[in-house]
């Protein structure tokens, strides 16, 4: 998990080594808990008049239930229609239509999915159904949070949702930062889950295009679908088809009620404001809400793999391989070892795969390697490949697993094990830059567990010997522990 460390040098203003960094980071990260149990991580930064301020919330596609997959994706977009003052011209008027609206659709997704309905009932409802939206969209004010940041000087307004958390934000000028309060408290406090029905089809949309036909996302989905056959890692975060066409608003307003809460919640600023006006704004318009429910970890876990999983996808497209092997998250001892491990094999022009594949055997035109899917939980790592034309699936991973095997019997030297945490930082410090990237560095960490764990990770980095490299190997990359996905008009072998 070393994607976010050096940046903290860059953004502090320190030098290396990571031990400065660790103390100037524990200096300067403020952290406090609400009375209500929500977690706000404060950094100033006077160099810019401008604040990132981000959101988030413990909750994504691992908590939700075999009922409910998709929905905290489908919720992400709903938070985006507004409230009861914003995003309507007047709520008082547009309420009796929400109720009727609801009521028919609930009744569409009754229907929909019964045996032996009059497919005529089903033709007067949905009917009725576009005739109540379009009557309530008289009443909308379209993107109007968006609008409202705009105006006053807000860029990068967005949001996301993974496996392990949702995140809201926004960087906007300093002195824009209790407009940002007063909006997003109120989106907490008194969300209106408008045009939900026209949305769910703009997710199934979504979905269509980014992994029913997109090559990529059909490689990626289905190796997760493939690696895993128990944890909730293996479900897509916008859901299957299925789930999206029958998820209700309901159940959408019960999992924004229920999880959306302050022990569920971290707020990061990082930017130009004094911390005690920062933190006595936050108890102002945050500090009422309700605790809420801590979301429950998941306890399932994936049996270990017994045994190599192969799968071909027979789709028009070029071929492509995906090749992961189950390993341990944050903060087991052998993620920090993977980190370098990772680094090592396949990260840049100068990793031992690309110049194997890549340079001196001209087997394929391009290489990646990541983590996935998440780190609340084990993960995987995952290898990305594109063969050039001609060359088979076969002679590549004949090349790749001898360089893996080279991991597990040759110890690396010194000097290359210096290499790559150096190109692991430096990496980073190209990366990673601006509050926005600070923010979402400490946000995400907090979800995972702790930002913490950042105090101590380049000495953890610095502490891994040649030995322990290719024990962790040796441990997790065997053919038992092996998923491939190969997608094209040819097989896999």
């Amino acid at each position: 998990m070393f994607r976010y460390i050096i940046f903290i040098a860059l953004s502090l203003g320190v030098a290396l080594p990571g031990t400065v960094v660790a103390q100037t980071l524990a200096d300067k990260v403020q952290d406090y808990q609400l009375e209500n149990g929500l977690k706000l991580l404060l950094v100033e930064r006077l160099n810019s008049p401008t604040v990132a301020a981000y959101i988030s919330f413990r909750v994504g596609g691992v908590d939700e239930d075999s009922r409910h997959q998709g929905v905290a994706h489908l919720l992400e977009h709903m938070l985006f229609k507004g409230t009861k003052t914003l995003g309507t011209k007047d709520y008082q008027r547009e309420k009796p239509q929400l109720v009727a609206i609801e009521e028919v659709g609930h009744r569409i997704d009754v229907l929909k999915n019964r045996v032996g309905v009059d497919p005529q009932e089903l033709a007067q409802l949905r009917k009725r159904l576009a005739e109540l939206q379009a009557e309530h969209r008289k009443l909308l004010i379209k993107d109007e949070f968006s609008k409202i940041y705009a105006e006053n000087g807000g860029v990068g307004y967005n949001a996301f949702t993974s496996k392990d958390q949702t995140s809201y934000l926004i960087n906007l000028p300093s002195n824009k930062l209790e407009l940002w309060a007063s909006i997003e408290s109120d989106r907490l406090k008194n969300a209106v889950l408008r045009e939900f029905y026209t949305e769910r089809d703009v997710v199934r949309e979504e979905r269509r295009r980014s992994y029913e036909s997109n090559p990529d996302g059909m490689l990626y989905e289905t190796l997760l679908a493939t690696a895993y056959k128990v944890h909730p890692y293996r479900n897509p975060v916008i859901g299957w088809q299925s789930d999206i066409e029958n998820l209700t608003l309901v159940e959408t307003r019960n999992f924004l009620h229920k999880y959306y809460s302050p022990v569920n919640m971290i707020i990061t600023l990082v930017g130009d404001f004094d911390s005690a006006a920062a933190l006595k704004m936050v108890k102002q318009y945050f500090g009422s809400l309700e605790p809420g429910v801590p979301v429950a970890p998941v306890v399932k876990r994936e049996p270990p793999q017994n045994g190599e999983r192969r799968v071909h996808i027979d789709y028009d497209t070029k071929p492509q391989l995906s090749i992961a092997y189950h390993k341990p998250t944050m903060p087991q001892r052998d993620d920090y070892v993977f980190d370098l491990l990772m680094q090592i094999l396949a990260e840049g022009r100068t990793s031992r795969l690309y110049q194997q594949l890549v340079v001196e055997k001209n087997l394929v035109t391009g290489l990646g390697i990541f983590g996935a899917p998440g780190s609340r939980y084990d993960n995987l790592m995952v290898l990305d490949i594109t063969p050039r034309q001609s060359v088979s699936n076969q002679q590549i991973e004949e090349a790749l697993y001898a360089e893996i095997d080279r991991l597990k019997t040759e110890p690396v030297t010194v000097a290359e094990l210096d290499k790559a945490r150096k190109q692991i930082l430096t990496a980073m410090l190209r990366r990673m830059k601006g509050n926005s990237g600070l923010a979402r560095m400490l946000s995400s960490y907090e979800v995972l567990g702790d930002w913490k764990y950042l105090l101590d990770y380049e000495q953890q980095l610095n502490s891994i010997t040649s030995d322990e490299l290719m024990k962790v190997a040796d441990r997790y990359l065997t053919a038992d522990n092996r998923t491939l996905v190969t997608i094209g008009q040819e097989g896999g072998e």
